[in-house]
């Protein structure tokens, strides 16, 4: 049965009940001619960059009793609030502003970081055990050893027994590492240097895994070891940066936990 028996059909049962039988749309006659967006009203549109600042401050809430108060809470926070509803369901916005973050998320995961852009930045480049990005999402114990040339370069080529040796890696987040090492790595570095710490060479590692920081700390003798790395890219937030510091065992006393000390730093001022 084919889409004409199946109008057919239908406006017979149409007029048997008395209704309106509804005519044909003639196909455009404009070649190429393409779908367009219902104009956009106050609350909602489908022209919005779902990615934009826009997007972001935009409130779904509809005859808010305290617009103010919703203004105020949207702008002191990243998180999703006041974005309404539709029933029990959230509302198309919300939900496509949602799905395009995990899309960027997802993204930010499989890029790599540019050769070139390490070489700009002056840095010496490392890598783990992984060879490429696939191994390095299924096997992240292999993430937390570096290879034989990565050890054999540090060295010959770093700062032994440094106080502070500062490290990047690209981790799970590449986008995370390009938008934040400016404003991150050279005022740590010359905060450190004017504090009178004696700082090791910095170095980034590829496919570096949050635990790596433990074996550099071993391997060039230092106090501290501040692994600058884009970690866990989350819904909106995959230039989220964390820091983590860890005492290498040689300087930990046996009662001191192992695990590292975590800060992540957020676009905008806000920290988690």
């Amino acid at each position: 049965m084919d889409q004409k028996q199946i109008e057919e059909i239908v406006r017979s049962v149409m007029a048997s009940m008395g209704q309106d039988v509804p005519q044909p749309v003639a196909p455009s006659t404009q070649e190429g001619a393409k779908p367009q967006c219902a104009a956009p009203t106050v609350t909602e549109s489908c022209a919005l960059d779902l990615g934009s600042a826009e997007a972001k401050a935009w409130i779904g809430v509809e005859n808010p009793h305290r617009a103010d108060v919703l203004t105020e809470l949207r702008r002191s926070t990243a998180a999703r609030v006041c974005t309404g509803r539709a029933g029990p369901r959230p509302r198309t916005q919300a939900l496509l502003r949602f799905l395009a973050d995990h899309s960027r998320s997802k993204d930010t995961v499989l890029k790599e970081v540019p050769e070139e852009w390490v070489k700009a930045q002056g840095l010496l480049e490392v890598r783990s055990e992984i060879s490429d990005k696939n191994l390095y999402l299924t096997r992240p114990d292999m993430g937390r050893r570096l290879s034989p040339e990565a050890i054999d370069a540090l060295k010959s080529q770093c700062v032994m027994n440094p106080d502070v040796q500062v490290v990047v890696s690209d981790g799970l987040s590449t986008d995370a590492i390009t938008a934040n090492y400016e404003e991150i790595l050279p005022p740590l570095l010359a905060g450190l240097k004017q504090a009178g710490l004696n700082v090791g060479t910095p170095f980034f590692v590829r496919y570096g895994r949050v635990k790596i920081e433990d074996q550099i700390g071993e391997i060039l003798g230092a106090k501290v070891v501040i692994l600058l790395v884009g970690e866990r890219p989350g819904w909106g937030s995959r230039k989220a940066f964390p820091a983590t510091r860890s005492i290498p065992r040689a300087w930990r006393p046996p009662s001191r936990p192992t695990e590292p000390v975590f800060q992540t730093f957020i676009r905008g001022g806000r920290r988690q």
